[in-house]
């Protein structure tokens, strides 16, 4: 027979295992929480080195007066579906946006920008042409063959080393982009340096 000193007893046991029961539950929520929490930032960190810095034109122009890099000109159109897989697929590869970090200052260029654009002491344009226009900068830097992507380069002086046109993957790109940082593209033709290039990529 179980008497009310055995049943007090169990009433307190029960009421202090319920008690340690939800400071446990609490507990378990916390370390879930700052798991989440780390899971997060950790992903965060991931995502944010595989994001381009890019500039404007006139931010690349005065960064470059104290330091010197080539530059890395993407020339897009709002309407462009290529131009937004390769923002998507290429430049979010930490490789690529490592390398356009490193090297170059990469900028984006609207070609039917409507606004004036002063570039190396000069200003360019809207020129209202067709469906769309254009930006006389565009025209020039593309060397008037308007083709949506087009990359740009240009050295550290703001000479022109080469438009290059057309969607590139991530192992498409790499190579040419090594072959202008490292200044190969002085001294080594093209196929020669494409012999010996090792991709960094995984």
């Amino acid at each position: 027979m179980i008497n009310g000193n055995d049943m007090n007893l169990k009433k307190a046991l029960l009421q202090n295992f319920l008690i340690l029961d939800a400071v446990m539950i609490s507990f378990m929520k916390k370390i879930l929480l700052f798991l989440a929490i780390l899971t997060g930032g950790t992903q965060l960190a991931l995502h944010a080195q595989s994001d381009v810095k890019w500039k404007t034109l006139e931010q690349a122009e005065k960064a470059n007066k104290e330091n010197k890099k080539k530059f890395f000109i993407d020339v897009y159109t709002d309407w462009c579906g290529w131009c937004k897989v390769m923002d998507q697929q290429t430049f979010q590869h930490p490789v690529i946006s490592e390398i356009l970090n490193t090297y170059f200052h990469p900028v984006k260029l609207d070609a039917e920008q409507k606004t004036p654009i002063v570039f190396n002491g000069k200003t360019y344009n809207f020129v209202a042409s067709g469906r769309n226009g254009y930006n006389e900068l565009a025209a020039e830097m593309l060397q008037g063959k308007l083709s949506y992507p087009t990359i740009v380069y240009l050295d550290e002086n703001l000479g022109m080393i080469q438009p290059i046109a057309g969607f590139m993957k991530p192992a498409e790109i790499e190579p040419i982009l090594m072959y202008f940082a490292t200044d190969s593209y002085k001294t080594i033709e093209w196929p020669v340096y494409m012999q010996s290039f090792k991709s960094t990529l995984k």
